[in-house]
């Protein structure tokens, strides 16, 4: 019998796009509001998403594995109870909040996030796509200053665990270089 260690996980394929915040279409009112801890020392990710302004709570557990193109990764989502959430919260780990709204652009909906607390002033944007052919072929949005999807620092984990400033820096860096 042959064992599928990916048995039980998708392909999550991603682009990422630094945004000048100035850049940004009005955003509506409502947004889920994400709280994430990346548990340390691991791939995964804690998160609790309050849709607002619904209020509305989900909890999530997700891994999300590394391959060798950063726009495709491995990805498994478990779907938790509040008790649940709990149990996972107390582990140690680097916390990040940001709320996620959503823009239209070129007819594609893209996620906005708007980061919130010590990296105020950071916006991401991105979309998830069904196929390679899709995720390579569109373009990006409007508001987009530049494609970070292959920039490692600009991942989840990596904004959790990075300095704030020197977060900061570095995209205020990005974005000058492009006026």
């Amino acid at each position: 019998m042959t064992h599928d260690p990916h048995k039980y996980t998708k392909l999550e394929r991603e682009r990422r796009f630094l945004v000048a915040p100035a850049a940004l279409p009005p955003l509506s009112e409502a947004f889920a509001r994400c709280e994430d801890l990346y548990l340390t020392h691991t791939a995964i990710r804690l998160r609790r998403m309050t849709e607002q302004p619904e209020g509305r709570v989900l909890y999530k557990l997700t891994q999300k594995r590394e391959a060798p193109d950063p726009r495709i990764r491995r990805i498994t989502t478990l779907y938790l109870s509040a008790v649940e959430y709990g149990v996972f919260d107390a582990l140690p780990g680097a916390r990040l909040a940001k709320r996620r709204h959503r823009a239209v652009s070129g007819g594609l909906e893209w996620a906005v996030d708007v980061f919130e607390g010590a990296l105020a002033g950071l916006v991401l944007a991105e979309r998830e796509f069904a196929s390679e052919p899709e995720l390579h072929a569109a373009a990006p949005p409007a508001f987009a200053a530049l494609e970070v999807t292959d920039d490692v620092s600009f991942t989840g984990g990596a904004l959790a665990n990075a300095s704030p400033e020197a977060v900061l820096a570095r995209a205020a860096a990005l974005l000058a270089r492009l006026r």
